[in-house]
């Protein structure tokens, strides 16, 4: 059996997984223990883990609708985690590599979503690693991760995507002049008001009106979520982020909560000149597209249950 998102409905299987601890934060690419949402991670057969989470209650990131449901960006957030803490624990990938997303899809199921109840709420991950590839010299230069998210005993949501990994003394080659680029100041003025698209904080919003048209600007380039750790290029979660709060301002806020999505990364978002998003609602879907210098670096579309929030 299937739900209206397309998610296989199965129990829980039953573990010994503990929700304890987070595990490392240099295994998932975070300075703050904080935004470390792993617990464990344990291996099953070839190409197979199981892993737990705990998703905090309330962030002050997300979207506040109103109700007990946490943002879809932890489904995402998770898998982020996932793609970069099984490479470096068990695939040999060195600690100084970096992870690339090339694409990344996530469909959530509205009526079976955990409550988000006293303290954290716990996550159980099935994960299945696929297409494995090498280098010449025995190293991984990428994957897929396919991850079910179960809440309870009730499978609720579905997640995965593709990455590379570059070693850093060839992502150094492959960045040129941009290596350790900043992003630059927030220009002022020109952003939705944040009530439009869904946050409680003007600090939260990542988009701004630039000539005319829609840009990737986040106001807070120290945000404690989008920019816990630096980065020289437009993160991935800052472009979802940017899709979805595009989908709010081209629907007059009405679309702003997806239950689904799809993103390609065609290449590297730059902070600077700050890059174009195009967002198109329509129904329940709003396509994206981002471009910089006459080009896409990024697009996909986003889907929202019947009620958009």
């Amino acid at each position: 059996m299937r739900n209206s998102a397309g998610v296989p409905l199965a129990p829980d299987p039953a573990g010994d997984l503990s929700w304890s601890r987070t595990v490392p934060r240099e295994l998932v690419h975070r300075s703050s223990v904080a935004e470390v949402l792993l617990t464990d991670v344990r291996p099953g057969r070839a190409g197979t883990f199981r892993a737990a989470a705990c998703w905090p209650r309330s962030h002050a990131t997300f979207p506040a609708d109103g109700s007990d449901r946490h943002s879809p960006l932890l489904v995402v957030e998770t898998l982020r985690q996932l793609g970069i803490y099984l490479p470096l624990r068990w695939y040999g990938v060195p600690p100084t590599s970096r992870m690339l997303i090339d694409d990344l899809y996530f469909a959530v199921h509205p009526g079976r979503e955990p409550q988000a109840g006293h303290g954290g709420t716990e996550i159980t991950c099935a994960v299945e690693v696929s297409d494995p590839r090498q280098r010449s010299d025995g190293t991984l230069a990428g994957l897929r991760l396919s991850v079910a998210y179960r809440a309870d005993g009730h499978l609720f949501a579905r997640a995965g995507g593709g990455a590379r990994f570059l070693p850093d003394e060839r992502y150094t080659v492959v960045r040129g002049d941009r290596l350790g680029a900043r992003q630059p100041p927030p220009a002022p003025g020109g952003r939705p008001d944040p009530a439009l698209l869904g946050v409680a904080r003007p600090a939260d919003v990542v988009v701004a009106r630039r000539a005319g048209a829609l840009a990737v600007e986040a106001a807070d380039p120290h945000h404690p979520f989008y920019f816990d750790h630096a980065s020289d290029h437009v993160p991935g979660m800052v472009l979802l982020e940017a899709a979805r709060q595009g989908a709010a301002e081209a629907s007059g806020g009405a679309l702003l909560r997806p239950v689904s999505g799809r993103l390609a990364a065609a290449r590297f978002t730059e902070y600077d000149p700050p890059a174009r998003l195009d967002a198109i609602a329509h129904h329940r879907t709003c396509v994206f597209r981002v471009q910089q210098q006459g080009a896409a670096t990024t697009y996909g579309v986003l889907g929202f249950d019947r009620h958009g929030t």
